[in-house]
């Protein structure tokens, strides 16, 4: 039986992979900071079937006992600060957890067991100012904050540890994926939870910011599976994942109101203050390479990913409405 580590496995990314490897037969370990808490919600319907550590991936001499203790065949790194809100906010923890706590991961992996097979979650962000569209492999990197230059740092050196180590180390340059279980600080899930609000007649507005932005969205569980088919490859290496499309945050609304018969445009209110400046040329990602090599495909498309993430906030709201049967009158 194959035994995978999955660093922040609590999170959307970390969730969905968790269930595809116990899908495929795996021991699945759930590597987890130590004030997670109740944050597990992600993973509480699978929870029996994990072993979770906790730890911080600062801690070099945690990921040695556990990488020597457990011998998991694969690694994937989820672990990140990832937060829109945190993009621009303590660059230096930033960079510990999003660069330095990848390094300190590859040289755990090299001290204990290099046959260890190493999946790093890297980031559109690096393209930053990106002046080729779509983007690939080759597309030259160009970070404009903390998070796409720490996650620069982190891709680069699982290059170096491939290149130099002999580690089997892969990186998946993700674009924008989301689903259900995506944050409610991003643009998506607040969207849709609050169509669930207003179709429960909780509220009548939803403020939002720059309407006009677009990004390639895909389904998070699609991306996560790109992943693991880049470990069961015979040679190590990067790649993109992405859809190839992009849509505007105001296609998303159109799509996420329209799913329950109403006109965004009646209930949204968009902040003229928050417009960006213009992207100097369209961010999509082209994931031609590992359709080619990997025979990689994602199977959900923007509209019914869009539907999946309204009717599940619906669902959500409408148990958060119903009274507690528990409750004595």
């Amino acid at each position: 039986m194959r035994r995978a580590l999955v660093t922040g496995i609590n999170g959307q990314d970390g969730s969905y992979l968790a269930e595809l490897l116990l899908e495929r037969g795996y021991e699945v370990i759930g590597l987890v900071r130590e004030d997670a808490g109740d944050r597990l919600g992600r993973i509480q319907h699978i929870r029996h079937r994990l072993e979770i550590v906790e730890g911080s991936l600062l801690d070099d001499a945690l990921l040695r006992r556990v990488l020597a203790e457990r011998r998991p065949n694969e690694i994937y790194n989820f672990a990140a600060r990832a937060s829109s809100r945190q993009l621009l906010t303590d660059p230096t923890l930033t960079a510990e957890y999003n660069g330095l706590a990848v390094v300190r991961l590859l040289e755990a992996i090299r001290a204990v067991d290099a046959g260890i097979r190493f999946c790093q979650a890297s980031s559109s962000e690096m393209f930053g100012a990106a002046t080729q569209s779509p983007q690939n492999e080759l597309t030259p990197f160009r970070p404009r904050n903390p998070y796409g230059v720490a996650k620069l740092f982190a891709h680069g050196m699982v290059g170096t540890y491939r290149e130099n180590f002999g580690v089997f180390g892969c990186a998946a340059i993700l674009f924008n994926h989301e689903s259900p279980r995506r944050g409610p600080e991003f643009v998506t899930r607040k969207i849709t939870m609050g169509v669930a609000r207003i179709r429960a007649g909780l509220t009548r507005s939803l403020p939002l910011g720059d309407l006009d932005v677009t990004r390639d969205w895909g389904f998070a569980g699609d991306y996560v599976r790109a992943m693991w088919q880049m470990l069961q490859a015979e040679v190590a290496d990067d790649y993109v994942v992405a859809t190839g499309v992009s849509h505007s945050v105001r296609e998303f609304c159109d799509l996420a109101f329209g799913h329950v018969g109403l006109d965004y445009r009646a209930y949204v209110q968009a902040d003229p203050g928050a417009r960006r400046a213009a992207e100097s040329v369209p961010f999509v990602g082209d994931a031609g390479k590992a359709r080619r090599e990997l025979g990689w495909q994602p199977s959900m498309s923007f509209e019914r990913l869009v539907r999946t993430m309204v009717d599940a906030d619906i669902v959500a709201q409408q148990v958060a409405l119903a009274p507690d049967r528990n409750v004595q009158h």
